[in-house]
């Protein structure tokens, strides 16, 4: 197993589309309840441990070989907007784009053809982890950190906020992922005798009723 695939990965330049999109951030912003750093680190925390939590999971899951048509269904349940449901396809799509012509496999071809229009972006995650030789903790570390540097990013341009104060905010929160992880790493090793029952089901009612209002906007900076 090489953890260099790890970098590859979760680097922010892999070309699987999380750039477009500020993980709720945007809608945030304009509702007022992220104005500067203080704010940031309140979201980000309760991003971590609820849409983080989940997809870290599922990813988790993934890699340890659950099936991914049940993965994608577990999803599906756990993302109650239909902005969001759509938006996790795309980036499911873009990643398994990326991620065949990196690491060749058979999973993830057969994943490409039984979700043409991509299946949700942790289990492609998981698959693709898998792919490359990682475990389990590593798409989970992978999935929650996306979970909270993608708004980070995102209010770096949305607030011109220095970006020494959001990376201060990921930072910061370090400890808590390391906790989200090992949940969602305990969480996935039941699905495999009890069933995606055995999945988080956290979600932030805020962030799906942003989304929706997002999804409606005619102009806006990122796709969600």
């Amino acid at each position: 197993m090489s953890r260099a695939a790890l970098l590859v990965l979760a680097d922010g330049r892999f070309p699987a589309g999380g750039h477009a999109h500020s993980g709720g951030a945007e809608a945030a912003v304009r509702a007022g309840r992220i104005t500067r750093a203080a704010d940031l680190e309140d979201y980000c925390r309760g991003r971590l441990h609820t849409a983080g939590l989940v997809a870290a999971a599922l990813a988790a899951a993934a890699v340890l070989g659950a099936d991914p048509a049940d993965l994608d269904a577990a999803a599906d349940a756990r993302t109650p907007s239909p902005a969001l449901r759509s938006a996790a396809r795309r980036l499911g799509r873009q990643l398994t784009r990326a991620a065949r012509s990196c690491w060749p496999s058979a999973e993830l071809d057969a994943l490409a053809a039984r979700f043409p229009k991509g299946a949700h972006q942790p289990v492609v995650l998981g698959l693709t982890a898998r792919a490359a030789g990682l475990g389990p903790d590593d798409a989970a570390y992978c999935a929650a950190y996306e979970s909270v540097s993608g708004p980070a990013t995102a209010t770096v341009r949305l607030l011109s906020l220095d970006p020494f104060d959001a990376t201060g905010v990921l930072a910061r929160l370090a400890p808590e992922l390391d906790q989200v992880v090992d949940a969602a790493v305990e969480a996935a090793r039941r699905t495999l005798d009890e069933g995606t029952d055995a999945l988080p089901a956290a979600s932030g009612p805020l962030t799906e009723i942003g989304a929706e209002w997002h999804a409606s906007w005619p102009v806006r900076l990122f796709a969600s």
